[in-house]
Order: C-alpha cells, then structure tokens, then sequence
C-alpha cells in the first residue's frame, strides 16, 4: 500500500464509541494488522540501512525480571545431563513476563467484547491446544493468533529515537523515574526525532528507550523486590488522541520500548489505554481506561506492541554513530494460536 491509498486517522470510521476503527483497512479477515505494512519492497529497502555489517541484540534475557510483574509467572530454566557428554535443558515462561511482543489475541476492547476485526472474545480458544496433524489446523482454533507475525515476520526499518538521553543530554537528571506513573508527551517524541535526525517512513518500527531497564540494571536488589506486592507503575507514552493520531498517520508497522507496558501506566481515571487502540487498531483506533489503551493500538489499529525491549546496547552504539535507523528483524515463537512471543530481535547496522 502506498501513502495515497491508507486513510489517514480522522478519516477512518469510528466503532460504536470509539473513533478510528481501521478493520476495514486490509479486509476483515486479515489477522497481520499493520504487519501488512512490511511489504517485500519496504523490507528491500531498509536492507540497505546494513552497511557495516554490526549487529545489536535487542532481547532481554529469558531470565529477567525474576519476579514478573501483573501477576505473572516466574520463569522457570532448568538444564540437565542426559548422559556423560549430553546436556539438555527446558524452560517454561509467561510469553509476556519479560522481553515481547503483544499480540492480536492479547487485548481487545473491553466494553464491547471484541478483539481485532470485531471478531467477537468467546469465539478465541482458550485451553490446551493440541494440533497432532500439521495437515489439518481449524482456523477458528487460531484465530489472531501470534503465528501469523511469526511467519510473516516482523522485519523493516528500524527507527530508534532515544529519550533517556534526549532528557539527560547536558548532564542534567532524567526528569522522571521510569518506575513511577509518568506520561511521555508526544511533542517530546517529535523533539527527539527532530533532535537525532529522524525522518520517519511507511513502515518503520519504532523503538522507545524510556529507562526501565537502565534502572533496574542500576537498583539495588532491595529496590528491585519493593516493586511486588504493591500496583504497577510505570513511565510510558501519554494516552491522547494526538498520540494515536501520530501513531497511525506515520503507518508504523509496530512500536515498542523498554517499559514494562509501553504506555503511562495506570492511566488516568477515565482516560482510554492504548493497548485497546494499537491492537485495536488492529482493530480499531481509540482508548476507554485503563486496560483500554493495549485496546486501542493492538485492538483498533491491528499495531504490534513490543515491551521490555532491551535496547541499552542500541544507545550506546547508535550514540557512538550517531546513526538511529537501521535494518531491524524479529521473527516471534511460531506458536500456532499463541497470545504473545519473546521477539528474537536485533538490529543490524
């Protein structure tokens, strides 16, 4: 698709209460949402951002955070001899307790019980899905699920704009604990982008550097175990009807960053979550509260939501460059059906 043919967000329909629904943008049984945005010419040339052949890692380790937050599970790896020279070992995990991507199964929109295509939330399977034959797969059994993403792939132009050392670039502190409710204005992000040099283009993926992960590195192990046993609060984007504009009218096809929830987290009282919007914009394009926002950007706009992202390494390369665009490529768990996945990313320069 080019520019011409996408509307832009104030021309998408609205759903019910929520404006920018952009179900009908790629059909309404598309299940790739603005995946379908990395398309083969887009991902050709974001080849030629490789130049010097360095690659980043992009994953947290598997291992990290200890203690998952939102009452998830602890990951679990385990290795062990099978003989004398043979190892093996297992690890069980939450494909949302550390670095991942959100996918269209994770949030919908709450109010309406729907998920991305107004494809309705008691259709979704839940429960221990068995597939013995790869030759016969019931779609409604997998519906939106992670695999779709997986064998795709989710791989462009990578746009990394870093805020930690837009706000500390003088040596001053960074304004904000990334640990404490706090909304990163919009017209920040534009600063930034201005700031490093950033055009954005159809397509990109773009990465936030917000401090989550620099402060844990930094914490102590006391500071590290207050966060549980009491609410969630993180920095993360503001949740504004500009936000979600600037997402969609700049046809990203995916965001994510190194906070725990990508968004300011808990929103205000009354004020639509994102993760309603991007995933609904999957779905749809709008926020209600709350656990609306990951209804907006997964289930309004159809928009991969990447959290956790370890892009401590990134800053410092791309500072030493001066380069903030690169060839970026994650190829989720091919989980068929699956809610979420680590990345499995990187950045290649």
């Amino acid at each position: 698709m080019t520019d011409k043919k996408l509307p832009s967000f104030d021309e998408l329909p609205k759903f019910h209460n929520f404006s920018g629904c952009a179900w009908d943008v790629w059909g309404r049984d598309d299940e790739l949402g603005t995946v379908n945005l990395l398309t083969e010419d887009v991902v050709k040339k974001a080849a030629e951002e490789i130049k010097l052949g360095k690659t980043v890692c992009l994953n947290w380790p598997v291992n990290f955070p200890e203690k998952p937050f939102y009452n998830r599970q602890t990951p679990i790896i385990h290795s062990w001899r099978k003989s004398d020279n043979v190892n093996d070992d297992s690890i069980s995990i939450n494909t949302q307790s550390g670095s991942q991507w959100d996918g269209l199964k994770h949030y919908g929109i709450e109010e309406h019980k729907v998920f991305y295509n107004n494809t309705p939330s008691e259709s979704l399977y839940r429960g221990h899905l068995s597939i013995p034959d790869p030759g016969k797969i019931d779609p409604q059994l997998t519906k939106l699920g992670i695999h779709n993403w997986a064998q795709h792939g989710i791989c462009g132009r990578g746009v990394f704009l870093d805020l930690v050392s837009y706000y500390t670039s003088g040596g001053v502190p960074l304004p904000y604990d990334p640990w404490t409710t706090h909304a990163i204005a919009l017209k920040d992000i534009q600063d930034c982008a201005k700031k490093q040099g950033v055009e954005f283009r159809q397509g990109d993926i773009l990465l936030l550097r917000m401090g989550f992960i620099q402060r844990f590195n930094s914490a102590t192990p006391e500071e590290r175990l207050s966060f549980h046993g009491k609410p969630e609060t993180f920095a993360g984007i503001e949740q504004s009807e500009d936000m979600k504009r600037f997402l969609w009218n700049n046809h990203f096809a995916a965001v994510a960053s190194d906070q725990p929830a990508l968004e300011r987290w808990p929103t205000p009282q009354g004020t639509p979550q994102l993760h309603q919007v991007c995933i609904l914009f999957l779905l749809m394009f709008v926020c209600l509260h709350c656990a609306m926002s990951s209804q907006t950007i997964l289930g309004l706009f159809g928009m991969p939501i990447g959290e956790f992202f370890d892009l401590e390494a990134l800053s410092k390369f791309c500072s030493e460059t001066g380069r903030y665009t690169f060839f970026f490529s994650s190829w989720p768990l091919n989980i068929l059906g699956g809610v979420a996945s680590p990345p499995n990313a990187a950045a290649y320069f």
